[in-house]
């Protein structure tokens, strides 16, 4: 791999790993200096390596100039105390603590403990995975900013924000206690699954991106099935969730960019490993006696791999979403699930079903009664298509829709 390319793929492997350790030795209080120092290091490495060539084991030089830029910090930090402010000394300060540890498991544990860190609850779900992106996923603002659709001004102060509310709050980084671990962890899933959602289900045009995203929420949930505390049934409902969705990204996505919805997708592109691989975590969440929503929606998306078209999928798959709603209502469960209600019941009866939720500002809404319309009565079906043509936000759903009321004329 040529340097201009091994730098930034080793920032988004490393640059969090780095950070991750440093904020767990120093604290939030200095968030922006593990940044910096992390940051430094790919700087160093990029100027260095330049000029002397790449070295024949660059993590391990990474992770060398990391603490050596650490030590020096820290060094700095404790002789300024010593000389201009001993009174903000403790008695147990000095340099033989000075110790960064990047071996891996602590690179782990770190990483674990700064995601239940960032998923305390004072802070909002963009705040979340603002922070995620950025240092459990190795995200760079541009990238954040293109995410979410906005400008890095934006994305630099949300950031600014959320760091200075975990310090107000002074949130701990650490693992929490057996007692708590349920509770909390239920915040890092549903974390972990805004991630998820802001790739599958972003109106970014930057496909690679939307994968990335994934992939991420992915990374963080393994890690969470990979610990002994956390390896629990929703932890696992969940991946199985991911890896089922997941299997199905290139199908879903056409050479233009363009939605290709459910029943048109070229099922030869669906990811087989992926597939197989949800079916063993969702084996694995089937333990216990907890039901949580992950369970139904990875049952849902489970059957969403099978390319049978049958009465009984169809049944299944209806009865899964009257039962998700049941636990945890959603408007757009709702609106899915009334597909699933036409393959059953028909389209006349699943129109007067999708109606009934008047999400008029979702053009979903409006495609899915374009689509039930489309050959009851094709001209109420292209003026759905035209109204979600006006609600969609990118050129890419515009030219989907456009597409199918095309098909009409």
């Amino acid at each position: 791999m040529a340097n201009e390319e091994l730098i930034p793929h080793l920032f988004r492997t490393e640059y969090r790993k780095i950070v991750s350790v440093l904020c767990r030795r120093f604290g939030f209080d200095q968030i922006e200096t593990a940044e910096d120092i992390a940051s430094d290091t790919f700087l160093t490495a990029s100027l260095t390596w330049s000029y002397e060539g790449v070295p024949a084991k660059p993590t391990a030089w990474l992770y060398t100039v990391a603490k050596n830029k650490a030590k020096n910090h820290l060094q700095r930090d404790l002789l300024f105390k010593k000389t201009i402010a001993p009174e903000l000394l403790s008695e147990s300060s000095g340099v033989h603590e000075i110790d960064i540890d990047l071996s891996p498991d602590n690179i782990n544990d770190s990483q674990l403990q700064m995601m239940f860190a960032l998923s305390h609850p004072s802070l909002s779900p963009e705040a979340q995975i603002g922070l995620s992106l950025r240092i459990l996923c190795g995200f760079g603002i541009d990238e954040i900013a293109d995410a979410f659709l906005t400008s890095k001004e934006t994305i630099n102060k949300r950031l600014a924000r959320a760091k200075e509310k975990l310090r107000e709050e002074k949130i701990a980084i650490e693992f929490p206690g057996p007692s708590e671990i349920d509770k909390r962890l239920e915040n890092v899933l549903k974390t972990i699954y805004l991630l998820f959602n802001e790739g599958y289900y972003s109106t970014s045009s930057n496909e690679t991106l939307r994968k990335d995203l994934c992939l991420e929420a992915m990374r963080l949930c393994t890690m969470l099935v990979e610990h002994k505390q956390t390896n629990t049934p929703p932890v696992n409902a969940l991946l199985a969730l991911m890896c089922f969705h997941t299997s199905r990204f290139d199908a879903r996505i056409n050479q233009n960019g363009e939605i290709v919805l459910y029943h048109d997708q070229d099922t030869n592109l669906w990811n087989a490993e992926l597939i197989s691989k949800g079916g063993y975590f969702l084996r694995c969440a089937s333990t216990g006696n907890i039901l949580s929503s992950y369970h139904l929606q990875a049952a849902i998306a489970y059957w969403g791999t099978q390319k049978t078209d049958t009465q009984e999928k169809w049944e299944t798959v209806l009865q899964l979403y009257n039962h998700l709603l049941r636990l945890e209502y959603s408007s757009i469960a709702a609106l899915n699930r009334t597909y699933a209600f036409s393959k059953v019941h028909g389209k006349q009866k699943a129109i007067i079903e999708t109606e009934k939720l008047k999400l008029i500002n979702n053009h979903f809404y409006f495609m899915l009664l374009g689509e039930l319309y489309n050959g009851i009565d094709n001209k109420i079906a292209r003026e759905h298509f035209e109204q979600a043509y006006s609600l969609a936000k990118t050129y890419n759903d515009k030219q989907t829709i456009r597409n199918k009321i095309d098909t009409l004329l």
